[in-house]
């Protein structure tokens, strides 16, 4: 028993060391970009066409850049913009396109080389709707959150997202793989 303790313990020790190692080691400025499916749901109605309720997926991508504090070990501190093409949704009769800029604040946890984070913060969109019976556009603020895992190895990130952004009266899932280098 006191063998398996003073494994446990040695054990329990080496993995908080690596930890504490990696930690802070990505703080600093960081870019990136990312590709993924943006999965779009819109129900409205419009005044000169009705009813619109509409879902449609394409592949989007995203350009960012932050910058991590690292102000305490094992915890990421970070605040992060970018710009987000969600590409263009289509059906029978409508396409939809939505682009935007966001800003966010991230906190996450890092277990050695691999991390965990949340973000939460908000998109400045456009979007143009085009139906057979109209053309029109729409832009505002709303807001943005999503959870993610990362993978670093020195100043170089992969990571995997899941992303939620508020679009009026459009919900968008974005589900994205990229990389980041950290200056």
């Amino acid at each position: 028993m006191k063998r398996a303790l003073s494994s446990l313990t040695l054990f329990i020790t080496a993995a908080t060391a690596t930890g504490v190692a990696y930690a802070g080691s990505d703080s600093g400025i960081y870019i990136g970009g990312s590709m993924g499916n943006a999965e779009l749901s819109f129900d409205d109605d419009l005044a000169d066409i009705g009813r619109i309720d509409f879902d449609d997926d394409d592949t989007g991508y995203k350009l960012f850049a932050g910058y991590n504090f690292g102000l305490v070990p094992l915890l990421d501190l970070a605040v992060e913009g970018g710009y987000i093409d969600f590409g263009s949704q289509n059906d029978l009769n409508t396409k939809i396109d939505v682009n935007g800029w966001n800003l966010s604040g991230l906190v996450g946890v890092n277990l050695g080389p691999v991390g965990l984070f949340g973000k939460a913060g908000f998109i400045d969109w456009d979007s143009d709707i085009e139906n057979v019976s109209l053309n029109t556009s729409d832009s505002g603020t709303d807001p943005a959150y999503g959870l993610g895992a990362k993978f670093h190895l020195g100043s170089f990130g992969i990571r995997a997202e899941y992303e939620i952004f508020e679009a009026n009266q459009a919900d968008i899932d974005f589900y994205s793989i990229g990389a980041s280098v950290t200056f």
